[in-house]
This record gives structure tokens, sequence and C-alpha cells, in this order.
């Protein structure tokens, strides 16, 4: 069962609370990421995310680190387009001290611009290491051509240019006006007691702020972008317009993103992969957002086989649309998302992801029986008719890096 407390200034603890564990997760998600973001700061999110590792009035970064060691336990933080998220994994008998560290880095870090300027580097780094992954860049920068008039297409990490505008005074001032109770929310699952939740909520109960934050609608675009790299393969990522995480089409796009490309017997894999060997890997993948969503498929292989590989696609894709799944298919996709999320809930990490993420975006979590029962409703004709709204190859976007050949042959092979 998940317990929901809503403190006075706004901020939400969920809760989920697992008897038969010894650990316990918890997670600070806050409703920012870098679609929030001004132009000019681009990728101060993430920027931030790093340096609240760096210090607070009480600790030093070193202080932080070694504590954190000391727990034993896990510690990170991620950035996305729409939220941030900071956690911990220890033991049970540490969840207090974990939130303690947590909280304090939250609302307390310093920010000190000599900090800044070496995580900096860090960060710079962290870009160029993204670009010398092909298979990101097919996918992170045909994202960002198909949303380009919209903050929901800038990189999560920024550029070179706008991280150099940066500095203390602009952190703080973006966590003054970003970082909202309102928009706050601390995920626990596993092993806690209520004095646990008591002392949580007594933390944050000191965070200001007030308002929300509110999302831009983002328009997609068709696009097609060829990006030039000195290495071996191509890599391809076809993309589709997909439905929102607020959808109550959700649940049938995971099976239909499941049946075409998620795994050995998927559609595609078969196709592609195991009867005609035209590449290594080859998968589907779907990219909610609040207002909009994107239903993608990549592959890397040699330019040479790339035009034969498209066209099986593109033929599978549109048989698909004539006959939809076959019975087996829909059942033996449906156990597998099933059971992926069931797996999933032997993990108190992954639990916690799931009931902060939920609360945060949908302000509720639904109940696992709920869920389940969802993919349980869904039918052939179900999934039939999403096809036949999703591939419209008039909407349809493309990315080759490597040696792409003419825009015209993509285009036309996708017409």
């Amino acid at each position: 069962m998940y317990e929901k407390r809503v403190l006075p200034n706004g901020v939400r603890l969920i809760s989920e609370r697992i008897d038969h564990v010894r650990t316990a997760s918890v997670g600070i998600w806050i409703g920012n990421g870098s679609r929030y973001e001004p132009a000019a700061l681009g990728g101060i999110s993430h920027f931030i995310e790093h340096m609240i590792f760096k210090g607070t009035e009480k600790r030093s970064a070193r202080h932080i680190a070694i504590a954190m060691d000391a727990l034993g336990g896990q510690a990170n933080a991620f950035t996305d387009k729409e939220c941030t998220c900071y956690y911990m994994k220890v033991l049970d008998k540490r969840l207090q001290t974990a939130v303690s560290i947590l909280a304090d880095m939250f609302m307390h870090s310093l920010f000190a611009q000599s900090d800044i300027e070496l995580e900096r580097g860090v960060v710079l780094e962290e870009i160029d290491m993204y670009e010398d992954s092909p298979e990101d860049v097919a996918i992170d920068k045909l994202f960002e051509q198909c949303y380009r008039d919209s903050s929901l297409g800038r990189p999560i990490l920024g550029t070179a240019e706008t991280l150099q505008t940066i500095n203390s005074e602009a952190m703080h001032a973006y966590l003054h006006d970003y970082y909202r109770p309102a928009d706050t929310v601390i995920s626990v699952s596993g092993s806690f007691t209520e004095a646990d939740l008591d002392y949580i909520c007594d933390l944050f109960s000191q965070m200001e702020g007030e308002g929300r934050n509110t999302v831009t609608p983002a328009l997609y675009q068709p696009s097609l972008l060829l990006r030039e790299k000195e290495i071996e393969q191509n890599h391809l990522c076809l993309t589709f317009p997909g439905v929102s995480l607020l959808s109550e089409q959700r649940y049938e796009m995971n099976l239909l993103s499941s049946i075409l490309g998620g795994g050995m017997s998927s559609r595609l894999f078969q196709t592609v992969r195991e009867q005609n060997g035209l590449c290594y890997s080859i998968y589907s993948f779907t990219a909610p957002h609040l207002d909009t969503g994107i239903l993608s498929f990549y592959t890397g292989l040699s330019p040479e086989t790339e035009q034969k590989a498209l066209e099986l696609i593109v033929q599978e894709l549109r048989a698909f649309c004539e006959d939809g799944p076959e019975a087996d298919e829909l059942s033996r996709c449906r156990e597998q998302v099933k059971t992926t999320i069931l797996m999933g809930l032997e993990n108190t990490g992954t639990r916690m992801m799931t009931i902060g993420r939920s609360e945060l975006m949908r302000g509720e979590v639904s109940p696992i029986e709920e869920v389940l029962a969802r993919y349980d409703a869904v039918t052939a004709d179900d999934v039939l008719h999403l096809a036949r709204q999703v591939f419209d190859f008039s909407k349809a976007s493309l990315s080759v890096v490597g040696q792409p050949g003419s825009g015209d042959v993509y285009r036309k092979l996708l017409s």
C-alpha cells in the first residue's frame, strides 16, 4: 500500500513499506529539467545536479563523499527533460542519516565558483563522451531536430556555449525560481518506520517557495538528419510521433513497441537480423513526455545493407497496419511487459523510482493490480488502431550517423 502525505508548503511524501527487506530507497524528485530552462541557460539543471554533490554550508564535498561511502549504500542522481532526481539506497537503520545528507545537499548547496569552474570541465567531457557514441548521437540529435522549435528539443547537457555563462549567482537564482515545494516529491520504498517518515517531513517542511513550473507545449516536426562520422557502421533511428505519458493509450503503445522491437522474438529482430542477417542490434523504444511522445526504431549496420534493412522495416510496419498483431504475439508481449514490471518490484530502488516518478508526473500512483489489469484489457484491435494512427509516413523522421547517402534516397524509402 502507498501512503501519501502533503506538507503545508506543498512538498509531497509518497511511501511504500515492504516489511521483508532490510533496505530503504529514498529519492528527492523535482519537477524541473531541461525543457524548463531559458535558452541562454541550457544545461543548468544538469549542471546543478553535478554541483549539489560539491559541498554545503555544513559539509564539504569530501565530507559528503566520505559520509555516503560510510553508509555502505548507493547514491546517485540524474536529470532528464522534465525532472531531476537525487537518490540513495541504504540499510533501513541508516535511512535518517541518508536523508539528512540528501536534504542538506538539496536545500543548502554552496555552488562555489571555484567548484563550478572545475565541474564545468567534467560536464564538457560528458558531452564529448556522448558524441563518441554514434548510437546516442543518432537518437538524441534526431529528437532535438524533431522538437527544434521548442525547449523540449534542447540537449539535457547543454552546450559548450551555454555552459560558459553559468556561474554561482545563476545557479542560486535558478534554484530559487525553479526548485519549488509544490513540484517536489520525496519517495521512499522498503523498510522504514513512522518515525523515519516524520523525520523526512520535518526536514522538507523547511523548503521555501511557491507556484508551479509550467510546460510550454512542444510541436513535433518530421525531420531528416544526416551526420557524417568516421565509423564503420551507419546508425539509424526511425521515429514517429507517439503518445504522452498521460495518455490512456500508453498501455497499447508499450505493447506495440514490444511486439515490433522489444526482444528476440519481436518482428523486426526476426525479420532484419534473424532471417536476413543485416544487423547485430535492432530495437524499438518509446519516449513519452507530459504533452507529447515518440516511438522510435534503432539499428546499426553497414552502409551497403542499410537500404535493404530500411525497406524491410518499412514493409514490416506497413504489414502490421494491415493485419495487426497475431493472438500469440500479443499474449507473449503482454506477459513480457507484465513480467518486467513484476520483477522490478523485487528491488526497492526500482519501486522508489516508479512511485516517485508517477506521483510527480501524474499526481498519483496506480496500484500494481490496476496497471496489470490495464495491460490485460488491451485487445488486438486496440493495438491495430494505434498502429494505424502512429505509422503515418508523412510524419516519419530519420537520422543516419556514419556515412549517409543522399537525402533523396532516404526520402524515397520512406515515401
